[in-house]
């Protein structure tokens, strides 16, 4: 037998569900779709969340669907972001594991396969990542050093930004038993809410290659949109976590470390730019939690 025919045959049979959430892209959901019917190792089904789209979403599905060799699943909800959009896909999805791919970025056409592979030749491993390229207006840019995704047990990175790509995840589904589903409180960074936690338990296996491309540097994209006020999200994270008591101390000394951060940052933001109240209120609220937990 071939070799990597052999190889292919070892792996053990898992239903494989994609889940792309998807608001006004119907310029680039095509090119999202077809990185997924590229791939090496095709999946049982692909699920489309179209978040209440008002553009020709519907029909650049509509004209994919046929050539795809899965089953290709839309379903048309009201517009409430994208943690809900997701969260709608994985209830609906069947898989036993599930990738998640943002309608603007794509993936290179072994992903699924190399992922796939490394996860089941790590059984206990119930989520991975992978490493990303790149672009802007066309041009792959570098990333730097602190964008370096880590592999193991992640906590202390992930307090600090979102280091674990959302369209890199392949994930078991009973971590969503273990840690819930994305916070559909949250416009963004919702992603760094999940994965933190997950991380002060839970290791994440990397595979060290570059199998996720995304483009930056659009208008419409979450972290423009929201970027003058994001580190709110993240610290309204930071105390769900300190109260879940779910932390060790050692665990928790950091969260608080990183929460006075980001208040002081966000705080000084405020107060600069004549929100005097809501700046006083964040550089005051770390005090909430000093001294809950010692280590």
């Amino acid at each position: 037998m071939h070799k990597n025919l052999a190889r292919k045959a070892m792996i053990p049979r898992k239903m494989i569900s994609i889940v792309i959430p998807t608001y006004n892209r119907a310029y680039c959901l095509g090119r999202a779709i077809e990185s997924v019917m590229a791939q090496t190792k095709q999946p049982d089904e692909l699920i489309i969340v179209d978040d209440g789209s008002t553009d020709d979403t519907h029909e650049i599905v509509k004209q994919l669907t046929p050539k795809a060799t899965f089953p290709i699943h839309l379903l048309r909800t009201t517009n409430k972001g994208a943690a809900a959009a997701r969260n709608v896909g994985i209830r609906y999805a069947s898989g036993d594991i599930l990738c998640f791919l943002d309608s603007d970025d794509w993936w290179d056409k072994q992903k699924i396969e190399m992922q796939l592979e490394k996860m089941l030749g790590n059984p206990d491993t119930i989520i991975s990542h992978t490493k990303e390229v790149w672009f802007r207006k066309g041009k792959r840019v570098n990333q730097k050093k602190k964008h370096t995704p880590g592999n193991g047990f992640i906590f202390s990175a992930c307090l600090k930004m979102c280091v674990v790509g959302m369209s890199t995840v392949m994930v078991k589904r009973d971590f969503f038993d273990r840690y819930g589903l994305f916070d559909e409180s949250l416009p963004c960074c919702e992603d760094y809410d999940l994965w933190l936690r997950a991380a002060h338990e839970q290791p994440f296996l990397l595979v060290d290659h570059a199998l996720t491309l995304k483009e930056g540097g659009r208008a419409d994209q979450l972290s423009v949109l929201h970027r003058m006020g994001m580190d709110r999200y993240r610290i309204q994270s930071l105390c769900n976590l300190l109260e879940r008591d779910a932390l060790s101390d050692k665990q928790y000394q950091k969260t608080l470390v990183e929460l006075r951060r980001k208040c002081t940052i966000y705080g000084k933001g405020c107060i600069k730019h004549g929100r005097e109240k809501e700046g006083r209120r964040y550089l005051s609220l770390q005090e909430k939690y000093e001294g809950s937990k010692m280590s």
